[in-house]
């Protein structure tokens, strides 16, 4: 295949603010790769898209938003009575290994199975529950003093296929399947908004499971109790789960698979994405910020089988046509401040998962990320890219 016609000019680094930009600019970018603009499908506004009216949505973002953050004042005052005794030091050296802040449930959860298994916190519910501590537990429990490499991208330990930059793995289930729960952010710079799961052997898609650890694990073993026949073993989990359940409300975190907080956030999502987990940006009083792509979810997936079914290199450059159209409209889109769109067709490519999209989507996120000030997630993507795969995910196995 003549690759040249697919692969876009690579995008400039981004300087890290919006600042003011002229008409134009995101368009020399992104590259518009010989695309030429077809007809703007289903919307007035220039480059194919159209912005979604948010009206009465708007005014419950806002106002959710106003709800969360009283919760969270209201969560600071509990959890500093409540922290975890783990020292300031190990704490701090977890989050700069990640660049990432984690919440107190983390730490509260490793204290739970430190009194589980005191000598192997990170084991404790493998035999049990068949799950894993790991990702910045490993962190906790000294393991990356131990690994062979110096210059360890934590960002990519314990990081599947599928799991876009949002995605922090803490737990890893059954290796068949890639069952692994992790942490979920809009925005790195913020604590995670849920504690999602996926199966990387079967799909791409992450399920809210709990706002916090507790919650996701107690949904967990709720499902294990009811498949287990063995009496032994039952009992067992049993007596997890009641120790668990214990010390979550003692702690003050809620135990349900869908909080009020996560609720709140359901209404600020602009777009489902592949991964069904749905997409975050700003978008303002003027409905800027975001305009939806020209196809379905349904129909976009369809013109990526077609590229990667194609038979021939010319068959696949034909049907890439739509996605080069789609490109067009990012760059008006971009142009226009409306960032949401080029991140809503990245992810999806992303989440396709074919290495043919692969240069599309260095190109879309990372720019994407860059735009919405989200520069750790761009680092995070463009690193995953040049190492994705779906085995050997442990950067710290000796």
């Amino acid at each position: 295949m003549n690759s040249s016609k697919l692969n876009y000019a690579p995008s400039r680094p981004f300087n890290g603010g919006r600042g003011v930009r002229t008409r134009g600019a995101a368009a020399r970018d992104l590259g518009r790769g010989g695309a030429r603009r077809g007809d703007a499908a289903g919307g007035s506004m220039t480059g194919g898209g159209k912005r979604r009216p948010r009206g009465a949505a708007a005014a419950a973002a806002a106002e959710a938003a106003v709800g969360e953050q009283c919760e969270k004042n209201g969560d600071v005052k509990k959890r500093r009575s409540d922290q975890a005794d783990i020292p300031d030091a190990l704490r701090q050296e977890a989050e700069t290994c990640y660049q990432l802040r984690l919440p107190e449930d983390f730490y509260q959860f490793w204290k739970f199975c430190e009194e589980l298994d005191p000598e192997k916190p990170s084991d404790a519910l493998v035999s049990s529950v068949g799950l894993t501590l790991v990702g910045p537990y490993d962190i906790l429990a000294g393991k990356h003093k131990k690994a062979k490499l110096t210059d360890v991208n934590f960002n990519l330990h314990w990081r599947f296929f599928y799991d876009p930059p949002e995605f922090q793995t803490i737990l890893v289930g059954d290796s068949k399947t890639q069952y692994h729960m992790g942490y979920f952010r809009d925005v790195p710079d913020e604590l995670p908004v849920w504690v999602g799961a996926n199966e990387a052997k079967k799909n791409c898609l992450i399920t809210p499971v709990g706002d916090n650890v507790f919650a996701a694990v107690k949904l967990f073993l709720s499902k294990k109790i009811k498949e287990v026949t063995d009496k032994k073993k039952s009992a067992v989990l049993k007596e997890i789960d009641e120790k668990l359940t214990r010390t979550a409300k003692e702690l003050g975190y809620s135990l349900e698979q869908k909080t009020m907080k996560m609720k709140q956030r359901d209404k600020k999502v602009v777009a489902k994405a592949f991964h069904g987990a749905g997409l975050v940006v700003p978008v303002d009083k003027n409905d800027v910020g975001y305009r939806e792509l020209p196809e379905t979810n349904a129909n976009l997936k369809k013109i990526c089988k077609a590229i990667v079914d194609a038979p021939t290199d010319e068959e696949r450059l034909k049907a890439f046509a739509p996605i080069q159209e789609m490109l067009t409209f990012v760059q008006f889109a971009n142009d226009e401040c409306d960032y949401g769109m080029g991140y809503e067709l990245g992810m999806d490519l992303f989440c396709y998962g074919s290495h043919y999209f692969h240069k599309t989507v260095a190109q879309l996120l990372p720019l994407a990320y860059g735009l919405l000030r989200r520069g750790l997630f761009a680092r995070i993507i463009e690193a995953h890219l040049a190492q994705r795969r779906d085995e050997r995910l442990d950067q710290l196995e000796p």
